[in-house]
């Protein structure tokens, strides 16, 4: 927060966290080591601390905006902050048994994460990565590994883990020629819940990755790894870390909990969190991650065995720290669950912890420096906010871009005689190129992502079909009906599945079923429709082409992939031109109707 009223809330959290002797949690009582009731047996306690999806985030600041992160909700991000909370919990419990973990999507999602990735790789610097820095000085116990690991390559994601002072697991991500595990597949942690001098409990901690990889990470991994299963995985793993010695089993894993995909039959599930805990035995509680929700605390019941599995998420970016509780007694030298809740703590509660903060100091100036760096200047401001329901000039910009760099690679080859069409998603509602100075962090922040271009050609009819794919975002709005910006869209369709495609003229009717809305097809510039059998090139992101989204027809082979990344490209468009002007690249192509009638 930049205001007055955030500087209050730093002085007021300062205080805070000079009182040490604070309880953390409001009405939540501290548990004794160990303890005996007057009917019961002594009772003993462990205590998981669970982050998930924290994106490359380290100090609570937002590179696009150059400026301390503030949403709506006044959330706060980063390691920093969690390590805060880690620290306060860990003093709480005065050295009894507390393990930290992660359930992946650490090392992309920030300019700080990519500079390390692209710009300064540590694979050529040897340099540590900064989410290494920041992991270790907080002191995990365990990682998974989450999908985005895969984006920049075996070879780095090597490097880090070959930083980090802790392991790195993923049972389900299998070498492809000797089908065996790539990565440790799950660690067993031996700890003393009444601290120094008691008792042993053995904590088994299992990662499962998520089988998407294979689709959006293909040109890292194909023929390199596998990815089975992860309700199969946990059947596999489970037993064996029982019979190694697992008094209770912990599952990491990165994938959600619906039980759906964003993409198609063709992979093991991407989010089957419930699945595993219904139908896996031996399983006491599962950490989890990718879908970037907050799921306090939910009990599933197994199948097999009637026993409560505890889950829980905690969101994103480190805007939330899990805490799982046991409570457990020990009956014939067996340890046995009696009891278990999960809470969730806000980061927004604490300051930033000045080790990690320290650590990461040099890496995060750097990357300021680099992201405040001006690449053009923009003749007017163009703004993403409406993006997702009208065509605006900064969508274009992608569309425009890409456009061009497929054409010119195209030129003199097989391909050069057909229309290049192309896609883009709105993945910003907050982007927006100011007039005059446009810099790093401002196309960084139009696109988020470390996607890479390629190209396919498609006929006029599967254009019109992904298409009508794409429109399934727009809930169903009847001729006469008010229209809310703010609710025009389906809000179980993420705004990142959401294309527009330039280069043909095309109208959404959203007064229509899903899969009838595109009333209007045409060539540009012309009321002559596009013939079902017409051959286009598409430019398109790697994401969605490798089957990000279970697009209809995009899944095919590529006749341009030169590895090259998208937002780079945006950017050395505009340094190698100097000036953004809308009047260079803005083509109004498409539009929402209502019995053609246009929406806005």
């Amino acid at each position: 927060m930049t205001s007055s009223s955030g500087a209050s809330r730093r002085r007021l959290l300062a205080v805070a966290a000079a009182a040490a002797s604070a309880p953390l949690i409001a009405g939540t009582p501290v548990r004794a080591a160990e303890r005996k009731t007057p009917t019961g047996p002594k009772t003993w306690d462990l205590t998981v601390l669970g982050t998930s999806d924290t994106h490359g985030n380290v100090y609570n600041w937002d590179y696009y905006r150059d400026a301390e992160f503030d949403d709506s909700k006044h959330n706060d991000v980063g390691i920093a902050k969690l390590a805060t909370l880690v620290n306060q919990v860990r003093a709480e419990r005065r050295g009894r048994a507390t393990l930290v973990l992660d359930a992946g999507d650490t090392i992309q999602g920030t300019p700080l994460a990519t500079y390390y990735a692209k710009q300064e790789p540590i694979t050529v610097t040897g340099a540590t990565h900064p989410m290494a820095r920041a992991m270790n000085i907080l002191r995990y116990d365990a990682v998974t590994l989450g999908n985005h690991e895969f984006n920049y390559g075996l070879p780095l994601l090597a490097t880090w883990i070959d930083q980090l002072g802790f392991p790195a697991l993923a049972a389900n991500a299998v070498n492809a020629r000797t089908g065996r595990p790539a990565f440790q597949p799950y660690v067993l942690k031996r700890v003393r819940p009444g601290g120094p001098g008691g008792p042993t409990l053995t904590v088994g901690i299992l990662g499962l990755t998520n089988p998407g990889v294979a689709i959006w990470d293909k040109g890292n991994v194909e023929g390199r790894l596998v990815f089975p299963d992860m309700v199969q995985t946990a059947a596999k793993w489970v037993p064996v870390m029982r019979q190694r010695g697992a008094d209770l089993v912990i599952v990491s894993a990165h994938g959600g909990d619906s039980g759906t995909s964003s993409y198609g039959p063709e992979l093991p599930n991407e989010n089957p969190v419930a699945l595993i805990a219904q139908q896996v035995p031996g399983i006491d509680a599962i950490l989890f991650g990718h879908a970037h929700n907050e799921v306090v605390e939910r009990f599933v019941t197994n199948t097999a065995t009637g026993a409560q599995v505890l889950t829980a998420e905690p969101s994103k970016w480190g805007q939330r720290l899990t805490r799982m509780d046991f409570t457990l007694t020990r009956e014939r030298g067996r340890w046995k669950v009696v009891a278990k809740g999960a809470t969730m703590l806000n980061t927004n509660t604490v300051v930033e912890d000045p080790k990690v903060l320290a650590a990461v100091r040099g890496q995060h100036d750097k990357t300021v420096g680099y992201v405040n760096t001006v690449v053009a200047r923009s003749t007017r401001e163009l703004s993403a906010a409406e993006s997702r329901y009208r065509d605006t000039p900064i969508l274009d910009f992608i569309n425009h871009v890409q456009t061009e760099v497929v054409t010119a690679a195209l030129t003199g080859g097989p391909y050069a005689a057909l229309p290049v069409l192309s896609i883009a998603a709105p993945f910003s509602r907050t982007a927006v190129f100011p007039q005059g100075d446009v810099r790093i962090r401002d196309v960084a922040g139009l696109y988020v992502y470390d996607n890479t271009l390629e190209a396919v050609v498609l006929t006029g009819a599967e254009v019109k079909a992904y298409l009508e794919y794409s429109a399934k975002y727009f809930t169903t709005l009847p001729v006469g009906a008010p229209v809310d910006p703010a609710t025009i869209s389906d809000p179980a369709v993420p705004d990142y599945n959401y294309d527009v495609i330039s280069g043909l003229d095309y109208d959404i009717d959203v007064s229509r079923p899903v899969g009838q809305r595109i009333t209007r097809l045409v060539l540009p510039g012309t009321d002559s429709p596009v013939a079902a059998d017409a051959q286009f090139v598409v430019a398109v992101n790697n994401y969605r082409r490798s089957g990000g989204g279970n697009f209809p027809g995009i899944v095919k082979t590529q006749v341009y992939n030169a590895q090259q990344e998208i937002r780079q490209l945006l950017i050395d468009w505009a340094q190698a031109r100097g000036t953004i002007d809308p009047a260079d690249f803005f083509v109004p192509n498409w539009r929402l109707v209502r019995a053609g009638v246009p929406v806005f």
